[in-house]
């Protein structure tokens, strides 16, 4: 088994969460009966280059398929997020209706919607068949394939290249990252931006954010190995934010290495952050899976003390980092969690995959009047609690399990 990006043979394990079904492979009823896959699910360190990594023991057409479960679009807060990018990069990089826009695994449409309203063209590629086909009903224009060079090549001859490319929460989930960097380098112009977002690596060790962890996340990123793998495709890293998005988050901007725009001093810093946290060596990587652990021991012992007292316990928010909290675990059926709560059609009637908790409507919470609603995912804590103050009517409470186990009461309820 080697490194995904440099080619090294990987041997240090930085993660072992042992095996779990793919964490957005929901389960209908008839499922139940039937045998269910699990891959293995143990996190790799490349000792060369520092590309944390996931094996490729889920093909991504096993996962992004006619049934992926995610839809971006029914989460307020992530609406909120796209929008104010859209207004930021127009304005940043001068589009308009003679700019070309193209925005990789655009999902549901919920991006490139604020361009379509600006009147800026825009092509949106996704290989989720269900979630194109949503898009394509907004009236965004959309490639159900998976981005590579070849594709890229196709791209530029078909529509010439693009001014901006966007990425958002994309680069961590393809297993030949060389090929789909190469692809982005292929189709932006000379003069062109393409920006990406993933969750920082950086982030994820400090915060113990193990949940992040499933099949379709096969690297996990630092701006360091980041800068590694653009250098490679002769793309510059010209500018670097921190956002707040899943728990933490990079925006990089990238260019040819021969553009014109000038490199941010932004970029140094969050360099030398890792660099500080020892993200360049070893050292940096020890002590994560002994966090992780007793971050689950806290879980199963919070759990089995809402069972002596007789407390319900329901989920909200029927996320892939949820999946990995339960399946690692170890929790199945509906004896600690009676159900998990969601806003999104495309998955209330069915089962998570591993656990076999059911999804339902919110109209449960109101039913069972839970004792405490366990947040899933944790990153849009805010959004939820404000959401469902209402437990508080008859006492009920938050918890969440990242970065640290914490009850927490309801916000004030609005009237």
């Amino acid at each position: 088994m080697n490194c995904r990006h440099c080619g090294a043979e990987l041997s240090d394990v930085f993660l072992d969460l042992i095996s779990a079904p793919p964490s957005n492979t929901f389960l209908k009823e008839d499922d139940l009966s039937k045998p269910e896959l699990w891959h293995p699910l143990k996190v790799f360190l490349c000792h060369k280059c520092f590309l944390v990594q996931v094996p490729e023991h889920a093909a991504p057409a096993e996962i992004f398929n006619n049934n992926y479960a995610y839809f971006s679009s029914y989460s307020t807060s992530w609406l909120r997020h796209a929008a104010t990018y859209a207004a930021m990069i127009k304005e940043r990089l001068n589009l308009g209706p003679k700019s070309h826009v193209v925005e990789i695994a655009s999902n549901d449409g919920y991006l490139l919607r604020n361009f379509v309203a600006q009147g800026i063209p825009c092509l949106g590629i996704e290989p989720s068949a269900n979630t194109a086909a949503v898009a394509r009903n907004a009236g965004i224009e959309t490639w159900g394939e998976f981005f590579t060079k070849c594709l890229a090549l196709r791209l530029v001859k078909d529509r010439g290249a693009a001014d901006l490319i966007i990425g958002n929460n994309v680069l961590a989930h393809v297993p030949d990252i060389n090929d789909f960097v190469a692809g982005i380098a292929t189709a932006l112009a000379p003069h062109g931006t393409a920006t990406l977002e993933f969750p920082h690596l950086l982030e994820m060790i400090k915060q113990t954010q193990f949940d992040t962890v499933y099949h379709e996340h096969y690297s996990y990123l630092s701006l360091i190995v980041a800068t590694q793998i653009c250098e490679a495709q002769n793309l510059r890293i010209y500018d670097a934010d921190k956002i707040p998005t899943h728990g933490g988050s990079l925006r990089i901007f990238l260019c040819h290495g021969e553009a014109p725009q000038q490199t941010t001093e932004s970029v140094a810093r969050i360099l030398q952050q890792e660099h500080e946290a020892q993200l360049d060596r070893k050292a940096g990587y020890k002590r994560f899976a002994q966090d992780v652990a007793r971050l689950r021991d806290d879980f199963l012992n919070f759990l089995l003390r809402c069972r002596r007292e007789n407390a319900t316990v329901l989920g909200y928010g029927a996320a892939a980092k949820g999946n990995t909290l339960l399946n690692f675990s170890g929790i199945r059926g509906t004896d600690a969690i009676s159900c998990v709560v969601d806003r999104s059609p495309h998955k209330i009637g069915k089962f998570l995959p591993g656990s076999h908790i059911p999804v339902v409507n919110e109209a449960e919470i109101h039913r069972l009047k839970p004792a405490y609603v366990l947040i899933l995912p944790w990153n849009l804590s805010d959004e939820i609690m404000n959401q469902l103050n209402y437990i508080a009517e008859w006492g009920g409470r938050f918890v969440r399990v990242v970065p640290r186990l914490e009850v927490l009461d309801p916000p004030p309820h609005l009237r």
